[in-house]
C-alpha cells in the first residue's frame, strides 16, 4: 500500500511516470481507469481548488467520490480524528484524501496501513500535489523533461507556506536552483539563498512563484498596511518589465498584494493554467497509487 504525504513518496521513476501520465491525459482525456475505486475526501480547512480539483481528476477517471464534511461528522461529537478515520475505512474505500491543519496528520492515518492516504495540504509542511501541478506546469511551459539548473524565487509569506515547503523539497530535488524573498517574518530558517528584496534576485531568475498572505495562520498582524507590503512584493508589469520569466501562484491570490490585476492578465502569469493541470496531474497521482502499485 502506498501513500502520498509528501513528493518524496515518489521515487524518481515514479515522478517521471506521473509526469508522463499526466501529459498523455491532458493530450487525450484516457478510459475510466477507475471506474471500480472509491475515494473519500475529508477536509477540515476550506479548500476551493484541490477539493474540486481532485474531485474531478477522480471522476475523470471513473472512480465514485464520498465527502464527509468534518462539521457534520462524529468529531464534533468528541470521536477522535483516528476514530473517525477508522471507521470510515472500515467501508473498505480504496483511499482517503484528507487536508489538516497539524503537520502529522497525514503520515499519522497512513502508519494505519487501512487504505491509501493523499495528502490535500497539512498545516505548513506539506501540499504534495500543488508542488507536483507547479512542477508540471512548469515542465510543460519550458519544453523539456527536466528543470535541472532553472532557478526559481518564491517570494512572499515562505514561512507560512505548505506549497512553499513542499515545492522546496521537490525543486531541488530535482535540480532547481531555489531562492527564497521575503521580509523578515516571513523567511523561514532554510539553508538557501534569502534576499528581502525581490529587485536583487529578478534579473537572475526563470521562475517566480508568487505566495499569499496567510492572515489565518498569523497569531497576529504582521503588517498593519498590506499595500506598504505590496510596495515590495507585488508581482507587477513595472517589476517585471519586459523579462521572460514564468509566473506562477498557488492561489487564492490577493489581487494588487500578490499579484497586480494588470500582471494576472499577462501571459507569463499562469495561474489558471496551474489549476486546470491540477486536474491531469491528480488524476495521473491516482492511477499511481490506485492502479500501478
Amino acid at each position: 500500500m502506498q501513500h502520498l504525504v509528501d513528493t518524496n513518496d515518489f521515487t524518481k521513476e515514479q515522478l517521471a511516470n506521473i509526469m508522463n501520465d499526466a501529459f498523455s491525459f491532458k493530450k487525450q482525456m484516457p478510459s475510466q481507469l477507475l471506474r471500480d475505486k472509491l475515494l473519500i475526501t475529508l477536509f477540515f480547512e476550506s479548500s476551493t481548488r484541490t477539493r474540486s480539483s481532485f474531485e474531478v481528476a477522480a471522476k475523470r477517471l471513473g472512480a465514485s467520490v464520498v465527502h464527509l464534511d468534518p462539521s457534520k461528522s462524529s468529531t464534533s461529537k468528541g470521536e477522535s480524528l483516528e476514530d473517525t478515520f477508522s471507521n470510515l475505512c472500515a467501508m473498505e474505500p480504496d483511499g482517503v484524501i484528507i487536508r489538516h491543519e497539524y503537520n502529522n496528520t497525514p503520515q499519522k492515518l497512513a502508519n494505519k496501513e487501512l487504505t491509501t492516504v493523499i495528502n490535500a495540504g497539512a498545516g505548513n509542511y506539506a501540499h504534495p500535489t500543488q508542488a507536483l501541478l507547479d512542477y508540471f506546469t512548469m515542465l510543460e511551459h519550458f519544453g523539456s523533461d527536466s528543470l535541472e539548473g532553472k532557478t526559481i524565487a518564491i517570494v512572499g509569506d515562505i514561512v507560512s507556506s505548505r506549497v512553499a515547503a513542499s515545492g522546496i523539497r521537490l525543486f531541488t530535488r530535482m535540480g532547481m536552483n531555489v531562492v527564497l524573498v521575503a521580509p523578515k517574518p516571513f523567511m523561514p530558517d532554510k539553508d538557501l539563498p534569502k534576499y528581502e528584496h525581490l529587485d536583487e534576485v529578478i534579473d537572475n531568475v526563470d521562475i517566480i512563484m508568487s505566495l499569499r498572505a496567510q492572515l489565518e495562520r498569523h497569531k497576529a498582524p504582521i503588517f498593519e498596511d498590506y499595500n506598504e507590503y505590496a510596495k515590495e512584493y507585488c508581482i507587477s508589469s513595472e517589476r517585471m518589465g519586459n523579462r521572460d520569466i514564468l509566473l506562477l501562484h498557488p492561489g487564492p491570490v490577493m489581487r494588487n498584494i500578490d499579484i497586480s490585476d494588470e500582471m494576472l492578465e499577462d501571459k507569463r502569469c499562469k495561474v489558471l493554467t496551474q489549476v486546470k493541470n491540477g486536474v491531469f496531474v491528480r488524476m495521473a497521482i491516482l492511477k499511481a497509487l490506485l492502479l500501478d502499485n
